[in-house]
């Protein structure tokens, strides 16, 4: 075949290639609407919708609400719940998604609510949100104890009652707040009693900050790299999270 025509043609080839792209994207606003109007009248008890996306799935779309996922097709016929994986990569696309969406910036955090320990030299950083009367905090403390080279910012997050709200007003009004939090957690030794008066308003800004980033467990950690874990883990995995998030 000649060779000027050969180019030709394979020209002709990803012209129409890229054409055919152009027109896809160009649907998107017009499937988001669809989809978004479908779900709504089809699904009348359904929330907010945030976000409609692609995704690497031929025909399936993402509907995010809040935090959570639903898959669709472009005429919101059917809806799917479950985890997307790539076959190829072995990716799990929807778990990926899910971190990125529940992911907290280490240097939006406030910190001026929290206490600080610091363990050898500090190099590495973590959150941690607990309720003094949650039995995993108290597990996951005692494993925590086998960490060096970390600084921990522990947030009090009373979520399990008044005497949660009590316990935690306790540490945080102790003069050492570090050493009654580690009595009380690792020790089982009640917090000195604070008497008179003591700004604890920290504990109310703190479920507050709970409920606006929906962190409804403890312990829930949060990583220098933003990634939120709820759930208490043994040191091992800890380790592993905190070399990962350098």
């Amino acid at each position: 075949m000649n060779t000027s025509l050969l180019m030709a043609r394979r020209l002709a080839a990803a012209l129409a290639g890229l054409l055919l792209a152009a027109q896809v994207l160009a649907q998107t606003p017009a499937q988001e609407a669809a989809i978004r109007k479908n779900l709504s009248e089809r699904l009348p008890g359904i929330p907010k919708i945030d976000e409609v996306s692609r995704t690497p799935m031929a025909g399936v779309f993402e509907v995010r609400i809040g935090q959570d996922i639903i898959y669709t097709d472009a005429d919101a016929s059917f809806i799917l719940q479950g985890q997307l994986i790539d076959t190829r990569t072995r990716k799990n696309i929807t778990e990926e998604r899910l971190d990125k969406l529940s992911a907290i910036a280490f240097d939006s955090l406030p910190l001026e609510d929290a206490f600080t320990i610091v363990r050898g030299n500090g190099r590495r950083k973590l959150a941690v949100f607990e309720d003094p009367n949650c039995g995993y905090c108290k597990r996951f403390e005692r494993d925590l104890q086998k960490i060096n080279d970390v600084t921990i910012h522990l947030f009090l997050l009373p979520i399990l009652g008044a005497d949660s709200t009590e316990k935690s007003r306790q540490v945080w009004c102790a003069r050492d707040k570090v050493r009654a939090w580690t009595d009380l957690m690792v020790h089982d030794r009640p917090a000195p009693r604070v008497m008179g008066e003591c700004d604890s308003s920290a504990l109310a800004r703190n479920v507050e900050f709970s409920r606006k980033h929906r962190i409804t467990g403890t312990p829930t950690l949060v990583l220098a790299n933003g990634k939120r874990i709820p759930g208490a883990l043994p040191a091992a995995e800890v380790e592993k999270l905190l070399a990962e998030a350098r």
